[in-house]
């Protein structure tokens, strides 16, 4: 997800904790500490806060791109594979898989005795038909093309060049199998499928309802999920209850109440008076948080990095020592704990802590280890780049840094420390462009392949799902603007080497060995941090705060609820719970 873009197409409560750079969602560490009783069947209810927005904004796994939605939607319906606590891959519906010798045909044989939450029976012709009707032109889905795009023929399909998908690549040759034909071996499409652009919709609901209007009707079934619609109430609040067919281990809770709220210190004021079993922390209310009884505080990181780039188009960041020196002036520490008061964590990293491929021996730029940079490299690196280009530090262009600060007070603070950084190093004055969200999307959308475009700028990215593809790979992302930087496309020095490191990642995506699989997605992550493709400043922690009678949440990285998780989740009599 790219977090600078106008299409942002997951993680929406990224946006609510710390809106302005580089956005967290709200998630924490295990509640694995409380010790009490099982409450009565009549206190098993667990009050959720969805904070920032008035009402999510679909009911539709086809058409979902923000955290609200996906909270929501992974409560009622389920896909052919899901994700662990674990961020582990995993089958739902789909009980095995195997792939074709080339790569190219994935074979799902659906779990024994599969119902919509409604008792009717739950087939591969279910599967295929929801997958096909996520590429249907007239629903204008714009998450199913781009995670379900290697889908053969998907691209026709969802431009109206072909009417169905099903007996062209989508296949049910019983009612346990399905067949679906990708375009070029992935080994990351199961990772794909995983979102919800695959998830199976009850045809029937459709067929009654309408597309638009059957999300109105989820009482009356839609989903395999563990929980149905009980209630909605549009603006206020959606109670979920057990779905009693579904057939994986089964909620221990009663009653799960998603509640609305403006804004997250409004929802934090609610937690504090036994509303809400949970909310999002402020940054201002780190504090209040910590002092709270029992560690109601979990912290842990999110799969969310903040990052800083330039144009490989524009002298001098054609020069890798220029690049270089330009990070080591960065003090990242001070960054997050003087600024960000810990809500982020400093890091060198592209793929970020907590999923797969993460690199352990990944170096900085120019082989420094530290996140406080090393200012006298810097000097060093900055005074022989210059000579190299013809440069003085008196001859350089206007350096304008692009920033969209939103009136974030953190954000402005870290945008102007990072300013002093680069002139008490390096002596270079830097103007900061400070643009609206939305015209600083639209402006930097003008990078790619421009001279004469934006020199460098402040950006975020969050985990799609958690693979090293979805990290990696906007480099080679030439169509639509996703490699702004220019990497591998200029005339510097050491281009050669940047097209070799494009040519690790094509491999890496396709090849099916896991551990080599790894190993270039590594090789080619330390070639771009020393090129400093990125300069990545910190990953996000997600903070939030869970009443300490909710037993048994493992949280993650990816701030998912896994569907049979909910199994092991149950109200405790610790008084400290929230009031109905």
């Amino acid at each position: 997800m790219h977090v600078n873009t106008a299409n942002m197409r997951r993680f929406l409560p990224l946006i609510f904790c710390l809106l302005a750079l580089y956005l967290a969602a709200c998630g924490g560490d295990s509640n694995t500490t409380n010790t009490t009783t099982k409450a009565t069947a009549d206190k098993q209810v667990f009050h959720h806060a969805i904070s920032g927005i008035s009402d999510i904004a679909t009911f539709d796994p086809a058409l979902a791109g923000d955290g609200p939605s996906t909270s929501a939607i992974g409560m009622v319906f389920s896909g052919l594979v899901q994700l662990n606590n674990r961020l582990q891959v995993y089958g739902q519906l789909a009980q095995s898989w195997e792939q074709s010798p080339d790569g190219l045909t994935w074979t799902f044989k659906l779990k024994p005795n599969l119902t919509f939450s409604d008792g009717s029976p739950l087939t591969s012709e279910d599967v295929v038909w929801s997958i096909d009707r996520a590429f249907d032109p007239a629903l204008k889905s714009t998450t199913a093309p781009f995670y379900l795009g290697l889908i053969k023929d998907g691209d026709k399909r969802s431009n109206g060049k072909v009417t169905t998908l099903i007996n062209d690549s989508l296949f049910a040759p019983d009612p346990t199998t399905v067949k679906i034909v990708i375009t070029q071996k992935a080994p990351y499409f199961l990772q794909a499928l995983t979102y919800t652009s695959s998830w199976v919709v009850e045809k029937k609901l459709v067929d009654k309802y309408g597309n638009q209007k059957f999300m109105d009707h989820l009482t009356e079934g839609g989903g395999a999920g563990p929980w149905i619609v009980a209630s909605y109430t549009h603006g206020t609040q959606i109670t979920f209850v057990p779905n009693p067919h579904y057939t994986g281990q089964k909620p221990q809770l009663g009653k799960v109440i998603f509640f609305f709220y403006k804004d997250a210190p409004t929802t934090f004021k609610a937690y504090q008076v036994g509303q809400t079993d949970d909310a999002p922390v402020p940054t201002a209310n780190i504090e209040s948080a910590k002092a709270l009884p029992q560690k109601q505080l979990h912290i842990t990181p999110a799969l969310t990095i903040g990052y800083y780039t330039m144009n490989y188009l524009v002298k001098p960041f054609d020069n890798i020592k220029v690049r270089q020196a330009f990070a080591l002036s960065i003090d990242k520490e001070k960054i997050a704990h003087n600024i960000r008061k810990d809500t982020v964590f400093a890091t060198n990293h592209i793929i970020p802590q907590g999923q797969l491929g993460y690199n352990t021996q990944l170096l900085g730029p120019a082989g420094v280890t530290s996140t406080r940079g090393d200012a006298q490299k810097a000097k060093q690196l900055f005074a022989e780049g210059l000579k190299e280009e013809g440069m003085t530090p008196s001859s350089l262009p206007k350096l304008t840094f692009t920033v969209a600060t939103n009136g974030s007070p953190d954000a402005k603070n870290e945008f102007q420390a990072v300013q002093q950084m680069w002139k008490a190093v390096l002596g270079v004055d830097v103007t900061l462009n400070d643009l609206d969200f939305n015209q600083r999307n639209q402006y930097l959308g003008t990078a790619q392949g421009n001279s004469n475009g934006p020199i460098m700028w402040q950006s975020g990215w969050g985990a799609d799902y958690p693979d090293p593809q979805d990290w990696l790979d906007l480099f080679l992302d030439n169509q639509n603007g996703g490699n702004g930087l220019n990497y591998a496309h200029n005339k510097s020095a050491n281009v050669s080497s940047q097209l070799q490191t494009q040519e690790l990642i094509k491999q890496a995506d396709t090849t099916l060995n896991q551990q080599q699989r790894i190993q270039l997605y590594n090789k080619a992550e330390q070639q771009l941090v020393n090129d400093v493709a990125w300069l990545p400043i910190s990953q996000s922690n997600t903070l939030i705060v869970r009443k300490p009678c909710l037993v048994g949440f493992v949280d993650n990285a990816q701030g998912i609820w896994p569907p049979d998780d909910w199994g092991n989740i149950y109200i405790s009599t610790d008084p400290l719970c929230a009031k109905s």
